[in-house]
């Protein structure tokens, strides 16, 4: 849902139409406000420096040592042009795996967590032939990691497509953010004007490449939602919570959600099956939930024809390494209210 330029446009039409009517000598028939303000019979339009102060206050959240946006929007390119030549080589003569973790809200420090310890867990632990590249919206990154943008996405799934076999590699997306009730994942590094992601459009952009063997991981609220557009033959689908609940273990008092703690940290570090570890990490959040009082999240998996089978042949090629601790990185973000739900 790529609504946000267009807000962006109509915002921009209307500021420019404030300054020409301010600039405009009123006419003889028009009221004219007195200096201690007693004709209230018009208001005056804001001044060109209102909405200076306007948009400085928008960006209060931007680090100060940090490149201007303009600055991080201009080096996207080349920072994905980076970490995909920082891809290891492809280990032939069997199944790679490919991961692209999404870490999409810069507003708290948990998602930074999770796509940060993805890309240290899954080369660590399975050893040759695992390949991971990240993008996430985070104060503390901005010019270490390429934005978690629809755009990036796009870009970092062709450049992954030219360096992997299609037809046999196994690509991981891992999703991780807010998800609403529409089933839309939130994408947000404000004051950026970044588009939103449906499931619809991250079906669509996965149907748009050559991947024939896919593991996606949606872990917000509402995730369920995105199994329907993303089921399909080749497909592992596995969301954090099912269409009508919210998950848990967002908010700036939190290091990982519950979701991520249970499947990457906790399952993944017992298993190679990713379809066993999230069953594992289904009973441990079940737990956890019950233990809490909580609405149970119940996160969902779909598995599409054919990539158990190939999922089995990749580890079959893997000797699992020793568990990876997880550590997470340290505070980027101004604390806010804690969340429970996401």
């Amino acid at each position: 849902m790529r609504t946000a330029l267009t807000a962006l446009l109509a915002f921009a039409a209307g500021v420019l139409l404030m300054l020409t009517l301010s600039q405009r000598a009123p006419t003889a028939d028009e009221p004219t406000a007195t200096s201690d303000g007693a004709d209230a019979s018009t208001t005056a339009p804001a001044p060109a420096e209102s909405v200076a102060t306007a948009a400085s206050d928008a960006g209060d959240n931007w680090p100060e040592n940090a490149p201007s946006p303009e600055q991080v929007l201009y080096a996207q390119r080349a920072m994905i042009r980076k970490a995909l030549n920082s891809l290891g080589p492809r280990v032939a003569g069997r199944p790679n795996l490919y991961v692209l973790a999404f870490g999409a809200d810069g507003g708290e420090d948990v998602f930074r967590n999770e796509a940060e310890y993805a890309a240290r867990l899954f080369p660590q632990r399975f050893g040759a032939g695992t390949h991971v590249m990240v993008l996430e919206n985070n104060p503390g990154t901005l010019d270490k990691r390429p934005l978690a943008t629809w755009s990036n996405l796009e870009e970092a799934l062709d450049g992954l497509a030219d360096v992997m076999k299609p037809d046999e590699d196994i690509l991981l997306v891992y999703m991780t953010t807010h998800g609403d009730e529409d089933h839309n994942l939130l994408v947000d590094m404000d004051p950026l004007p970044l588009d939103q992601i449906g499931a619809a459009d991250l079906a669509d952009i996965l149907k748009k490449r050559p991947f024939k063997w896919k593991v996606v991981v949606v872990n917000a609220c509402y995730s369920g939602g995105f199994v329907p557009a993303l089921h399909g033959a080749g497909t592992l689908v596995l969301t954090a919570a099912r269409t009508d609940r919210s998950s848990f273990g967002c908010g700036t008092d939190s290091d990982i959600t519950y979701f991520g703690r249970a499947w990457l940290v906790d399952a993944l570090n017992r298993t190679p099956d990713f379809m066993e570890a999230f069953r594992q990490a289904s009973g441990e959040i079940a737990r956890w939930e019950q233990k809490d009082k909580l609405t149970p999240s119940e996160p969902q998996m779909d598995a599409g024809a054919g990539i158990a089978d190939q999922l089995a042949l990749w580890r079959r090629h893997v000797t699992p390494g020793p568990a990876v601790a997880f550590k997470p990185a340290p505070p980027s973000v101004v604390p806010a209210t804690p969340a429970a739900s996401r």
